[in-house]
């Protein structure tokens, strides 16, 4: 009987027990965490701070679930790997052996380098325990400051204006988060968030956090100004947790490398999630994907593969379905640059569409904003942002990642003020109808 090792119990960690079992009906499965609260939603966790859902809704699996995967829970740290032996070493000092392991560690928030990050009333936004912290903390606070440019910033900031804080949000540059997004589909998100009451500090960055007793009290930016608050939550990255790897002499970079069957430079340990690096054909280069939708699709591929089933892991096209300010907003394959030597052209427009499209999805409607912007190459949409009604997102994706051909409408997209929407509707009902 094989002895299965998974540490970790996100997404990836997750993914892969359920892949093991499919094929594996008599395995042990030891599923090892570091978090007391086990499997739940990360993503879900704004909206349990914004007060949207309650916690329970966080945990999408039963104990019927856990019973019928067969698997054993261990609440633990692991300390080390010995792979030769084949075995873990646990925080305690006690070890146990393993046939296949996989590391599904995730990733940590990066934390902020200024004095007084250490002060009582400095948050991140990282697991249930950290969102346990802040709704406890809001309690006795009257406004807070949040520092950084992507989705997790924003999820803060939410939080904070749902639970009636006054609310600083501090931007390194001149706009909400520039290497993905346009200026134009910035300045939605910033004047959405001004209608709420956020204040945002442009060019802002934070040079010392103020304490008093030991607890928050303010802070001072690096251009001399002083701003009151109670709580400062930091959201500026997240690293992948690989010291468990480099502390056992796997091959590390940005994450853990992995090859194309989620193996390490180990043949029998695995990795797969946040703390994977993964090599990406389209580029040829081994990137890491913070996502919940390829961390599962990667453990599943390193489950299988650990159960002897030869599957290699093939990384999509990025996708991420997200809320900015309050407006669903689907982004799609490349949305910045691109690349010089494809990229024709940019098309913007509005995409709003009432059609009935085959695997189309309305996830809200009666939008204030739809905003639509392709990013189009020589034969292939490269890439496209859905802000707003999101009846297009979904044949975009399959148009993106599918690499259908396009030069039958790419001449008509990029003409000055073309009707976006109902040119990508009419083609993908014509590519179903053939």
């Amino acid at each position: 009987m094989r002895r299965y090792v998974i540490i970790g119990s996100g997404a990836a960690g997750i993914a892969a027990s359920e892949a093991i079992r499919n094929h594996d009906a008599s395995g042990e499965i030891l599923l090892i965490t570091d978090d007391p609260h086990g499997y739940y939603s990360r993503p879900g966790l704004a909206y349990y701070l914004t007060g949207e859902i309650d916690e329970r809704m966080l945990f999408p699996f039963s104990e019927q679930d856990f019973r019928r995967l067969n698997l054993r829970r261990i609440t633990a740290q692991v300390a080390r790997i010995h792979p030769e032996a084949h075995r873990i070493e646990m925080h305690t000092g006690a070890q146990l052996p393993y046939d296949r392991l996989l590391i599904a560690t995730g990733a940590a928030a990066v934390r902020a380098d200024v004095p007084g990050s250490d002060l009582a009333g400095v948050v991140k936004l990282d697991s249930l325990e950290d969102t346990r912290h802040i709704l406890n903390l809001i309690r006795r606070a009257r406004s807070a400051v949040v520092v950084g440019g992507g989705i997790t910033a924003l999820e803060l900031v939410e939080g904070m204006r749902a639970r009636n804080l006054r609310t600083h949000y501090f931007l390194r540059g001149d706009r909400y988060w520039s290497n993905v997004l346009d200026a134009a589909e910035s300045k939605i998100v910033e004047h959405r968030l001004q209608e709420e009451g956020v204040q945002i500090h442009y060019n802002t960055e934070l040079a010392e956090i103020l304490g008093k007793n030991g607890r928050v009290a303010g802070v001072r930016t690096k251009d001399g100004r002083l701003i009151e608050c109670q709580i400062v939550a930091i959201a500026i990255g997240v690293q992948p947790r690989k010291q468990l790897a480099q502390t056992s002499d796997l091959k590390v970079d940005k994450g853990i490398l992995v090859d194309q069957y989620m193996r390490t430079s180990h043949e029998d340990i695995f990795a797969a999630g946040d703390v994977a690096q993964v090599y990406d054909p389209l580029s040829g280069k081994s990137v890491v994907d913070s996502l919940w939708g390829p961390a599962r699709d990667q453990g599943s591929a390193a489950g299988l593969n650990m159960a002897g089933i030869t599957t290699p892991y093939s990384r999509l096209a990025p996708f991420n379905v997200t809320r900015l300010a309050h407006l669903t907003t689907t982004i799609i394959g490349t949305v910045n640059k691109g690349r010089d030597d494809d990229l024709l052209g940019i098309a913007r427009g509005d995409s709003e569409t009432w059609r009935n499209l085959p695997d189309a999805i309305a996830a809200q409607a009666n939008f204030d904003v739809n905003s639509l912007r392709l990013l189009l190459g020589k034969q292939h949409l490269l890439g496209a942002v859905v802000m707003g009604d999101q009846t297009l997102s979904r044949p975009l994706t399959r148009i993106v990642i599918e690499r259908v051909d396009i030069t039958p409408i790419r001449e008509q997209i990029l003409q000055p003020g073309a009707p976006l929407g109902d040119l990508v509707a009419d083609f993908w009902s014509q590519l179903h109808k053939s």
